[in-house]
């Protein structure tokens, strides 16, 4: 029976991984029709101009809101100040540690330097569905040239470094995450360890039990294992370097300064997450420039334990936007800010509407929802 479940999950892993490319362009907006008028009660205006899209709200069956553990009171572990990277095409990054509230945990750097283009495929997020499949995305992939040097996150302890990170097998050249480097970091965030990982590498240039520096070079990108095209797989992992302790590595990943990051908690009027869903960004000074995401699937991926996200789009440059949901046949729009060195949060519930209430800090010994 294990060993029977160990090959369904390699299988559905291998999946996952194998829709890791090299490159993805943002999807265009949806034709100009006009959506179909129905007697709904809504509490937003609908945009006449664009249509309903083709993400559907979630099945009632599966949207329920799951319980978690409490949340533990906050303590702050912070890694060493590491030196400012340089950047040609976007401002330098903050500085790590970086956290302007006790939620925020901007801990980490790019594991691809600065003055490369080295934000997230945008159609293939944490949290996202490879294709027809089930399989959910555990991280995010960055696309760089082969043989682009891959660098440490943060300080830390080689804790894995080859074959087999996925299997756990020594030199399994047919584990789906390839040439692979797991870091154990020297400083965590409430109580918990830090890992990261770094997948699909052309070469490795740490040995396991080496300790690293932020910014050091521990291998170069390329495609080994289930990918499509040269590019780094990256992840971030709470408590065990495990498949099944991931986190999302935009919230966790230091901004360039001046812009921010969007969080979202996008739910039905009557509270269910929604998963799959469409969400447009537009820029409120130029609407030709936009972001798509969609809210996370329903398994394997876990939320941030305060904010409790389904939704995360990092690297937005500060200012006003427009937010624009489909739902139940309407777009509804709602003005927002991103704020530069820190998140903005959202709830969306529906014909409720859209909040920027921050959520509650979870008291000692309360049961906390997760999608």
């Amino acid at each position: 029976m294990h060993l029977k479940f160990s090959a369904l999950l390699l299988l559905w892993t291998s999946a996952a991984l194998a829709g890791c490319t090299a490159s993805g362009a943002i999807a265009a907006p949806p034709s100009s029709t006009t959506p179909a008028v129905g007697q709904v009660e809504r509490t937003a205006t609908p945009s006449a101009q664009l249509p309903i899209a083709t993400a559907t709200p979630c099945p009632p069956e599966t949207c329920a809101p799951l319980a978690g553990p409490p949340g533990p009171p906050i303590r702050l572990v912070l890694p060493t100040p590491g030196a400012e990277p340089v950047s040609a095409w976007r401002p330098p990054l903050y500085p790590v540690p970086w956290a302007l509230t006790t939620h925020d945990h901007f801990y980490f750097t790019h594991p691809i330097s600065a003055d490369e283009i080295n934000w997230p495929v945008p159609n293939y997020r944490y949290g996202s569905q490879f294709g027809e499949t089930n399989t959910i995305h555990t991280g995010i992939d960055i696309p760089a040239k082969f043989g682009t040097p891959v660098l440490a996150a943060g300080d830390g302890t080689v804790v894995w470094a080859g074959w087999g990170l996925f299997t756990g097998a020594v030199d399994d050249r047919k584990d789906p995450y390839g040439l692979s480097v797991a870091i154990r970091h020297d400083f965590g965030s409430q109580d918990h360890t830090l890992y990261t990982v770094y997948a699909h590498m052309s070469q490795l240039d740490v040995t396991e039990g080496q300790w690293v520096q932020a910014g050091e070079p521990i291998g170069q990108v390329g495609q080994t294992g289930f990918a499509t095209g040269p590019h780094l797989h990256f992840e971030v992992r709470l408590d065990d370097s495990s498949f099944f302790t991931t986190r999302n590595p935009e919230l966790w990943l230091v901004p360039p300064e001046g812009w921010g990051v969007l969080a979202g908690r996008v739910m039905t009027t009557g509270g269910r997450i929604m998963h799959y869903q469409q969400v447009i960004l537009r820029a409120a000074d130029n609407p030709d420039q936009f972001w798509v995401v969609y809210t996370y699937g329903p398994d394997t991926v876990h939320a941030d334990e305060y904010y409790q996200e389904n939704l995360v789009l990092s690297d937005l440059p500060a200012g006003k936007y427009t937010l624009q949901i489909p739902y139940f046949g309407y777009w509804f729009d709602f003005e927002i800010e991103i704020y530069p060195g820190r998140v903005t949060y959202f709830t969306y519930r529906g014909y409720q509407g859209l909040s920027t209430e921050p959520p509650p800090t979870p008291e000692a010994g309360e049961a906390v929802p997760t999608p």
